[in-house]
């Protein structure tokens, strides 16, 4: 960033990501909260602001994450108990086939009743436990007809796979169960959380809520100036990206030396951030869908066409353009090239907090479309909406 900004504090970057040496502030603050209030203690023994703040802050952060994992869970629990279905489906159909070939077996004991050969061996195997075992020391085999021995075969391979389905079935419906427990406890962490900060928000009086939408409207400020400052580092950058093209071309027009195609080939970090026009078009749309969610709430699970959590916005986005995104924030972040977010470009996925627990749609000049928490809508805002050091990475999908 340009050098007349605040100096930032002390971590690592490697390859636009950037993990903060202190805790992150909150996934986003409640209506009218933000930085850090200079108050003192009531006589009464009531929080501070500042500790209500950081409380209710840290709630957020918090059920943001249990979000994340509920959606997990959830996805999981669909996948699995998709598994369960087919597969007592599966067992279904084979235990009729069992029974068909079954049946056809009892038609040959009838037989052989009827004309009164091999009636003991042939009502011993219907009643065996294992037929194959029944037919290896009885050295029944040798006496069937072809007809019988392939019913027979038939019989002891039908048994065989309804087994292992059965088996497979049991194990599934055991993980559906274990997955069904996690998403009951993601829930219910999700609204643990949100109840107290609901709680913790309602004793405040109107003057200290006055007091915090001040506080909030200062940061909003902060926010958009950082916004700016941002959007004008990468205009001089993409200047300067032309003009080096445009020297490169001039040269190599002119019969200019390799030097200065090598010079503008050389510029690798930036040029290979630099999306193409496939991606630009793809971007275009998934920012046009965003936008006209622009005001619909936020729901934690949501994934619209009514509302949305934050990774259920930014996978429905990227879907509109024909690019399929993983359903949570940890996995999405995977789902691309990482950038720095000097070089962010309209269309990337912002991500925010050590724990990946936000994230937002970029569309240049330094803001997003996001989904921003529990009690707010679908909305336009500064990336550094909850401080520089929040942001955690920048990923360009597709």
């Amino acid at each position: 960033m340009a050098s007349h900004r605040k100096s930032r504090p002390t971590g690592s970057r490697v390859a636009g990501l950037r993990t903060p040496a202190l805790a992150t502030a909150a996934l986003t603050s409640v209506a009218l909260l933000s930085q850090t209030a200079n108050a003192t203690p009531s006589d009464d023994d009531r929080p501070s602001l500042e500790e209500v703040e950081k409380k209710v802050d840290d709630l957020y952060r918090q059920a943001g994450s249990a979000t994340e994992k509920y959606n997990a869970a959830k996805e999981k629990t669909a996948k699995q108990r998709k598994k369960v279905d087919t597969l007592l489906d599966d067992v279904a159909q084979r235990t009729q086939k069992l029974n068909d070939a079954r049946e056809e077996l009892g038609s040959f004991a009838s037989a052989q009743y009827r004309t009164g050969t091999a009636v003991p061996e042939t009502a011993t195997f219907l009643l065996a436990d294992s037929p194959q075992e029944y037919f290896d020391q009885n050295q029944l085999m040798g006496r069937l007809t072809g007809r019988q021995k392939t019913a027979v075969d038939d019989y002891v391979t039908q048994q065989s796979e309804t087994m292992k389905k059965r088996r497979e079935a049991t194990e599934s419906l055991e993980t559906l169960t274990g997955s069904q427990k996690d998403l009951k406890t993601a829930k219910s962490t999700v609204q643990k959380k949100l109840a107290t900060a609901r709680e913790l928000l309602s004793k405040l009086t109107a003057e200290e809520k006055a007091r915090l939408a001040a506080i909030e409207k200062k940061k909003q400020e902060e926010a958009a100036r950082k916004a700016a400052e941002l959007a004008e580092q990468q205009d001089r950058q993409q200047a300067e990206e032309r003009e080096r093209r445009e020297e490169a071309a001039r040269q190599e027009s002119g019969g200019g030396t390799s030097s200065g195609s090598s010079e503008s080939g050389g510029n690798g970090s930036s040029g290979s951030s630099t999306p193409d026009s496939s991606y630009g078009t793809k971007a275009e749309k998934a920012i046009g869908f965003a936008r006209a969610q622009i005001g619909k709430p936020y729901v934690w699970g949501a994934t619209g066409p009514g509302s949305y959590d934050c990774s259920g916005l930014t996978q429905a986005a990227w879907k509109a353009a024909g690019v399929t995104l993983p359903r949570v924030t940890y996995d999405q972040v995977n789902a691309g090239t990482t950038v720095p977010v000097s070089q962010a470009q309209p269309g990337d996925l912002v991500f925010f907090y050590d724990d990946l627990s936000h994230v937002g749609l970029y569309i240049g000049n330094g803001m997003m479309i996001h989904a921003p928490k529990p009690g707010a809508y679908v909305r336009e805002e500064s990336i550094f909406y909850d401080g520089e050091s929040s942001i955690h990475s920048v990923v360009r999908p597709a």
